[in-house]
């Protein structure tokens, strides 16, 4: 017996897919397939959380971009290059030094892309039933599991 996926509640072998309850034999899978579910308040919070972030990240570089305007505006009407110049140093140096603290703000991005934004089910047709197995807001958990299911059925010699 082969073991392509385990984890709490799911577990794909060669000879079995356990998965929220239901026990499917791989050698009586007809048909494997999966689908996009109805959304649910998980998928809409991150779809509202990954905006927000991006949201946050886009106000310090317009604000930057109207800072430097204004300054060189105003240093060309009073004509204190040098103050300007300072001015704008110290900015620049006080950017690189905050930008070691973008890692996490940008890491709950990248997690964002990385667990979706869709519910997807997986299903199989079972005993001349259709069974959804597994219903994941978890793009990336959704994706092994499927995999798994796929390469199980192969093994055993199904074109499914």
């Amino acid at each position: 017996m082969t073991l392509y996926y385990r984890d709490d509640t799911v577990r794909v072998t060669s000879e079995v897919i356990h998965a929220n309850g239901h026990s499917v034999p791989v050698s009586e899978v007809a048909y494997v397939w999966h689908a996009r579910g109805p959304g649910s308040a998980r998928t809409r919070g991150r779809l509202a959380g990954r905006g927000v972030l991006i949201f946050l990240f886009s106000i310090p570089p317009l604000v930057a971009m109207v800072c430097v305007l204004s300054l060189a505006y105003s240093a060309q009407d009073r004509g204190e290059w040098k103050l300007a110049a300072l001015i704008l140093a110290v900015c620049v140096v006080g950017a690189l030094a905050l930008f070691p603290f973008l890692e996490l703000p940008l890491y709950w991005l990248d997690r964002s892309y990385e667990r979706g934004s869709k519910v997807q089910e997986l299903w199989v047709q079972y005993q001349g039933q259709e069974i959804m197995l597994l219903r994941s807001s978890d793009a990336l958990r959704f994706g092994q599991i499927y995999r798994a299911v796929q390469r199980a059925i192969e093994q055993n010699g199904g074109d499914h």
